[in-house]
């Protein structure tokens, strides 16, 4: 069976010395959630361990929100960002 997969955002900017992307949202996230990210040289799937908004922790985002999310490898500006289902 395979995954579906719901996009939810994309990456607009990544802090390569902290391993962070931010993520314009265009549907709701929640830690916890198991994501993909795809683009021309990013394929790989993680958990959202951790999202903040303006440097305070939150739980969930939704869409038009900006967030910064701890990522397990390289991603770059223009990566999408889907939920997996």
């Amino acid at each position: 069976m395979s995954k579906s997969l719901e996009k939810v955002g994309e990456v607009s900017h990544y802090f390569t010395r902290i391993g962070v992307a931010v993520v314009d949202l265009s549907g709701p996230l929640k830690v916890g959630d198991r994501i993909a990210i795809k683009g021309m040289t990013t394929n790989y799937e993680m958990t959202v361990a951790s999202m903040q908004i303006e440097g305070k922790d939150i739980e969930e985002a939704s869409s038009g929100d900006d967030i910064g999310m701890k990522v397990d490898d390289r991603v770059r500006q223009g990566d999408i960002v889907y939920r997996l289902g």
